[in-house]
C-alpha cells in the first residue's frame, strides 16, 4: 500500500471514529420506537452529562422512528428530584411505521441544591401508545446553582401601623447561588408614601462549612470554606411612616442588592390614621388645627383671595403642642349678597402645604345710608313739624271781650 492510499485510509478511519463518537449513546426498551434521540436546550445527549441550571425551564427535543402503526400516543418526561419531581407530556397523536417525528418539550428543572453547589439529576422519557411502548434508560444531568442567585425566604413586619408610627421590617436572606455574594444591600421602601431606607448588610458565602472541610475544597469550590462564613442572615430595619397618609393598604418592598445580582419581595401594610381627612379640620367658625406628633409643630394659616370677601384669621401663626390642637378663628365679610365658598390653606414652618379647608357661608345684602341723604331726610321732618305748628296757631283766633255797660238805676 503506498504511502498516499495509506493516507487515505487513516484519514477515512479517523473519520469513522469522529462518527461513531457522535451517534446518541442511548440505550432504551420497547417495540414503539427505535432511532431516538434527546436534545436538552439544542445540546444533544451522547453520553456525557449535560449541565443545566437548578430553577429554569428547559426545552427537550425527542426525535424518533416509529416501529409500527399505533394511535394515542404521547411522549412523557420526569425529572427526578431526591424531594422534588416535575414532569411534562405531549398531547395524544399517531404514528405510521418508518415514519421519523420530533416532539419539544418544556420542563422546569426543581432546585434541591441546598447544601451542595452542584448534582445529579435524572430525566426520564417514555414514549407510549395504544398498543406499543418504548422507554429509555435514565438520562443523568448536571444541575448547578445559578451563577448568582440571592432568595429573600421571608419578611415578618406588623400587619396594621399607625401614622406617624416607626416599625421594624425583620427579614432572613440566603445564598443560593454557585458563587458568593460581596457587598449586598438591603433598601426596604413604601414607594407610594416615599418612604425609604437603605443598609448595608456585608457578604454571603455560597456553602457554610458542613463536616469535612476537605471535601468542599476538592469539589469545585475554588477555596476553602471560613466556619465564621455564613449562607444565610437575618436582619432588621425601620421604617417612620408619615403622619399625613391616609388610611389605606400601601406595598412595602424589600429589594436585595449586589453588584452581581438583586431580588425583591412584597407584603402589603395596613396604615390607619385616626385624621385620614387631614390635620386640619372645619370647627364652627375657624379651623381646628390638630398635630398628632410628639413634637411641637408650628403652623402657618393664610385664606386664599376670593372675589367679593374679606377674610382674616387669627392668629395667623400658630404654635401647637404635641399631641395636642388649637383652633384659629376664620371670618369673612361681603358687601354683596350671595353663598360663597373660600379655602383657607395650612403650611407647616418649612412652608409645606399641610392641608387646606373649605367654607361656605352665604350673606345677605346690606344697604348702608348716605349720611347727607339722612340728614335732609330729618331736616325735613323737622321742616314739615314746625310748618304744621304754624299753620295750626295762625288758625286760632283770639277770643272776643264781653263788654259790660254801665247800669243805672
Amino acid at each position: 500500500m503506498n504511502a498516499k492510499n495509506l493516507m487515505v485510509f487513516f484519514l477515512t478511519a479517523i473519520f469513522a471514529l469522529a462518527m461513531i463518537s457522535t451517534v446518541p449513546a442511548l440505550s432504551w426498551s420497547g417495540d414503539l420506537a427505535d432511532d431516538i434521540e434527546v436534545s436538552v436546550d439544542g445540546m444533544y445527549v451522547n453520553g456525557n452529562d449535560v449541565g443545566v441550571v437548578a430553577g429554569d425551564d428547559l426545552t427537550i427535543k425527542v426525535y424518533f422512528t416509529a416501529l409500527e402503526c399505533d394511535t394515542d400516543v404521547t411522549v412523557e418526561i420526569e425529572l427526578e428530584g431526591e424531594k422534588i419531581d416535575t414532569d411534562a407530556i405531549t398531547t395524544s397523536f399517531d404514528v405510521e411505521e418508518d415514519i421519523r417525528y420530533k416532539k419539544v418539550l418544556t420542563i422546569e428543572v426543581p432546585f434541591e441544591l441546598k447544601d451542595s453547589r452542584s448534582d445529579e439529576l435524572a430525566l426520564d422519557i417514555e414514549i407510549d401508545g395504544k398498543e406499543f411502548k418504548t422507554v429509555l434508560d435514565s438520562i443523568t444531568l448536571r444541575v448547578q446553582r445559578p451563577s448568582y442567585n440571592i432568595e429573600i425566604k421571608s419578611i415578618t413586619t406588623n400587619q396594621n401601623v399607625e401614622a406617624g408610627e416607626t416599625f421594624a421590617v425583620d427579614f432572613v436572606l440566603r445564598n443560593k447561588g454557585y458563587n458568593d455574594l460581596e457587598d449586598l444591600y438591603v433598601t426596604a421602601s413604601i414607594p407610594a408614601l416615599g418612604v425609604e431606607k437603605t443598609s448595608f448588610l456585608g457578604d454571603l458565602v455560597a456553602l457554610e462549612c458542613c463536616g469535612d472541610e476537605s471535601e468542599l475544597c476538592e469539589a469545585c469550590t475554588y477555596d476553602c470554606c471560613d466556619e465564621d462564613d455564613e449562607d444565610t442572615v437575618s436582619g432588621r430595619i425601620y421604617l417612620e411612616v408619615p403622619y399625613s397618609v391616609k388610611s389605606g393598604t400601601y406595598a412595602l418592598d424589600l429589594e436585595i442588592s449586589s453588584d452581581d445580582t438583586s431580588s425583591a419581595m412584597t407584603k402589603q401594610l395596613n396604615v390607619e390614621n385616626a385624621f385620614s381627612d387631614g390635620n386640619a379640620l372645619v370647627s364652627d367658625n375657624g379651623v381646628l388645627l390638630v398635630n398628632p406628633t410628639n413634637n411641637v409643630v408650628v403652623y402657618r394659616v393664610v385664606p386664599e383671595a376670593t372675589s367679593g370677601l374679606t377674610i382674616t384669621v387669627d392668629p395667623s401663626m400658630v404654635a401647637v403642642p404635641a399631641g395636642s390642637s388649637k383652633t384659629v378663628e376664620v371670618s369673612a365679610t361681603s358687601e354683596v349678597e350671595g353663598t360663597y365658598t373660600y379655602n383657607v390653606n395650612v403650611f407647616s414652618a418649612d412652608g409645606s402645604l399641610v392641608d387646606t379647608v373649605t367654607f361656605t357661608e352665604t350673606f345677605e345684602s346690606k344697604t348702608v345710608a348716605n349720611p347727607i341723604i339722612v340728614l335732609t331726610i330729618i331736616l325735613a321732618i323737622i321742616f314739615i313739624v314746625l310748618l304744621i305748628v304754624l299753620i295750626v296757631l295762625i288758625g286760632r283766633k283770639p277770643e272776643q271781650t264781653e263788654e259790660f255797660g254801665e247800669s243805672y238805676y
